[in-house]
């Protein structure tokens, strides 16, 4: 009893170092299963000590983004873990209460502000909500002695301070590895390349580029996290001493919940469980002008991969609000409005009839002035609740191209429509005629990380199709490591699997 009392004293006393925030908006369970977000934040003001190589809070370094995006989906019933990555630079219309922007400055404004965006632009529920920063992050990293990573080029990044310059398995502390996962601008020594770093090309894809990098870097401090031993009484509690007070989690994040998921996930394998990325279009046009204000490189992203991709993550079928697994509306029972916002002649008039032959009460309502020389299609939703996001996915499941949807205003309708580029509707069923989608050219760059990407839209309506796509080809969900990245170390200073 003396001993249980002291374990139990002690997950108290760990429980009390851990932050905790009040999180609006949170989503309800079921079908046995829960979502937590998992946001690695940029605030250098929210950091204990301050660190030069992150720069200093006093120094003007005040932003507070959202680096990493991740949702962990968690199957109580089948023990079956998930997890789905959001990259930073997707455009999305309720990033802030302002307006849009890229997904990671919705953080600006609150924790509460990130999930709402999510759930209202993506249909993906949010039930807990964990943030850590660079002090958490390097902090595992040392309780556990240090990880091994094999670097098969020398690379180079100016703005994370990674600067590897010989191959092989190398030994990173906290700092370092720090510097692996925050590494979005990363520069490779190919072949023929002499030892100047400032003549070596650049990778493409950026914070795209950096996802299959922080994925593999997970399978690789989980592989450190199970050789150390977890369940080892010494081992655990340095590492949970070491993360707590740089934790932050939702306010509804109870300690018998936590208590819960590490029971029934403990014998979970990292190895095992699918690591998949939203799927984007790239807008390279360099800094995206939106509405009169430039917002650097940004993503949109495409559909209808998005919706099947969030499907499978969620593990609903199609005809199926993701915000509470019931049933969606049947389409006659869905008024849309559509307006053109593009400025492309009767595009507005095609979406209306392509829609109404799914049975939408869809009506064309006229034209909205563009808001840059590309857009994605916004699907409006009346208001944050599932029945109403519930309206605004099955409208969205027969888009094809770059589309989101977004609670705002609807003018009367259910669900409004604003055009946006390259948009195509999924045929109806009683329409046949098989398209394949729009090819393009990418860039020398982009082809190397993207190579594997090229996919075939199933059955589009051909009226609908534009001939000459203005974005990349959409960004593969599963993404295969590329010859410079780092990796897991094998046995004898040998690259892992």
């Amino acid at each position: 009893m003396i001993v249980v009392g002291a374990a139990v004293g002690d997950y108290f006393y760990l429980n009390s170092l851990v932050h905790r925030v009040v999180v609006k908006h949170e989503a309800i369970q079921y079908n046995n299963t829960e979502n937590v977000l998992l946001v690695g934040s940029t605030s250098r003001c929210a950091l204990a000590v301050q660190n030069k190589a992150y720069g200093l809070c006093s120094q003007g370094v005040t932003g507070v983004n959202s680096d990493v995006v991740m949702i962990v989906h968690l199957n109580f019933s089948t023990k079956r873990v998930t997890l789905l990555s959001i990259p930073r630079d997707v455009f999305v219309p309720n990033a802030r209460t302002t307006g849009a922007n890229k997904i990671d400055a919705a953080l600006y404004q609150g924790p509460s502000q990130l999930v709402s965006a999510i759930q209202n632009d993506f249909g993906i529920p949010i039930n807990h909500y964990i943030e850590l920063n660079f002090d958490t992050f390097a902090s595992v990293v040392n309780v556990l002695g240090g990880i091994n990573m094999y670097f098969p080029m020398e690379i180079f990044d100016a703005y994370s301070g990674l600067n590897i310059t010989h191959t092989g398995c190398q030994h990173l502390d906290g700092y370092q590895a720090l510097q692996v996962v925050r590494a979005r601008h990363l520069q490779i020594r190919f072949a023929g390349y002499g030892p100047n770093h400032l003549t070596w090309p650049q990778e493409g894809l950026s914070d795209l580029a950096r996802i299959r990098r922080d994925h593999e870097f997970l399978r690789v401090v989980a592989a450190a996290l199970k050789a150390k031993g977890l369940g080892n009484p010494v081992t655990d509690q340095r590492l949970a001493t070491a993360i707590a007070p740089n934790l932050e989690v939702d306010s509804s994040f109870s300690l018998s919940d936590m208590l819960s998921l590490a029971s029934n996930f403990a014998g979970v394998s990292i190895s095992s469980v699918p690591q998949v990325t939203m799927p984007v279009v790239l807008v390279e046009t360099g800094s995206y002008l939106y509405q009169g204000y430039y917002y650097g490189d940004v993503e949109f992203p495409i559909g209808p991969a998005v919706t099947s991709v969030t499907r499978q993550f969620l593990e609903v079928g199609p005809s199926v609000n993701t915000m509470n697994g019931a049933a969606l509306p049947t389409p006659s029972h869905v008024s849309v409005a559509v307006y053109g916002g593009t400025g492309v002649p009767a595009q507005a008039v095609t979406t209306t009839a392509a829609l109404r032959r799914y049975g939408f009460a869809a009506t064309t309502a006229g034209s909205l002035p563009p808001v840059g020389t590309k857009a994605e299609t916004v699907v409006y939703h009346a208001s944050a609740t599932p029945a109403s996001i519930g309206m605004a996915e099955a409208v969205i499941e027969h888009l094809s191209g770059p589309a989101v949807m977004a609670v705002g205003p609807t003018r009367g309708a259910d669900v409004m429509v604003v055009t946006g580029s390259d948009l195509a509707v999924v045929a109806a069923p009683h329409a046949t005629t098989s398209v394949k989608a729009p090819s393009t050219t990418t860039s020398a760059a982009t082809k190397s990380t993207a190579a594997s990407s090229t996919t075939t839209t199933s059955v589009l309506d051909p009226t609908l199709v534009r001939a000459d796509s203005q974005f990349s080809a959409p960004t593969p969900v599963a993404q295969a490591l590329q010859p410079w990245d780092p990796r897991s170390c094998g046995p004898n200073g040998t690259p892992g699997p």
